[in-house]
């Protein structure tokens, strides 16, 4: 036998007498990786509530993990790290989610959308992932708590403008939308932002504390508020003279 093909034979030797101990490794660190994971899903989900509920910055990271049920006060910061990156950890979770629906629901799109079309396309998808969430939920009013903070508001709205289906329905509705003053269209936009935040919020405020809401269902309220919203578009500008 040669040297070579002798220290092959000593490898597999070697690979099979290991092969059991590095099974039991592998299996560790599967275990350790789940229950990683875990942890981080229970400590988003806990942290969304409570700055639903309080708001961000009335909620420190020590309480997050004591309502978490961590025995290590500092399992927020070891898992996320700051505050802001928690607000968007807990964001980029519902994101992705409400980015398929939304790219699901413009490709369904017919040859010659309206302009009521594409604003359904902005309120439906956040409103059916809410409906999909069951209840209750906590996420339109983490929105709405997030998008009311000057520090915080940057990190909802580079989600928005990572999405591609957003600037694609975005241009979409301004092909659509009457001629319009710039001003006027600024304003129009962030009345309809706010809509969409804040009337997701009030349902759901409104559904975890058991109170009636207008609309019976998710799917109903995002009617109402697309007719709303758009009907806001085509509003008359009044001009006043000077006096």
């Amino acid at each position: 036998m040669t040297a070579d093909l002798r220290r092959l034979e000593g490898l597999a030797v070697a690979g099979r007498e290991e092969s059991p101990g590095a099974a039991v490794i592998m299996a560790g660190r599967t275990v350790r990786a789940e229950q990683v994971s875990a942890t981080r899903q229970l400590i988003l989900t806990t942290a969304e509530r409570l700055f639903a509920e309080h708001g961000v910055y009335a909620v420190s990271n020590r309480q997050v993990s004591e309502a978490a049920g961590q025995g290590n006060n500092a399992a927020v910061g070891y898992h996320f790290g700051t505050k802001a990156d928690l607000v968007r950890a807990i964001a980029q979770r519902h994101s992705e989610r409400v980015e398929d629906l939304r790219a699901r629901q413009l490709a369904a799109l017919g040859d010659a959308p309206d302009l009521r079309d594409w604003v359904d396309c902005l309120v439906r998808p956040q409103f059916d992932h809410l409906a999909a969430l069951g209840s209750p939920t906590w996420y339109a009013r983490f929105c709405a708590q997030v998008m009311t903070d000057p520090a915080l508001r940057q990190i909802m709205v580079d989600e928005s403008r990572g999405s591609a289906s957003l600037r694609e329905i975005i241009a979409g509705r301004n092909r659509c939308m009457p001629a319009l003053p710039d001003e006027v269209r600024a304003e129009r936009g962030d009345m309809a932002r706010h809509l969409i935040v804040h009337t997701a919020a009030e349902r759901e405020r409104a559904l975890a504390e058991g109170r009636p809401t207008p609309r019976a269902s998710w799917r109903d309220a995002a009617d109402g508020l697309a007719d709303a919203i758009v009907g806001m578009w085509l509003a008359p500008v009044t001009f006043r003279r000077g006096v």
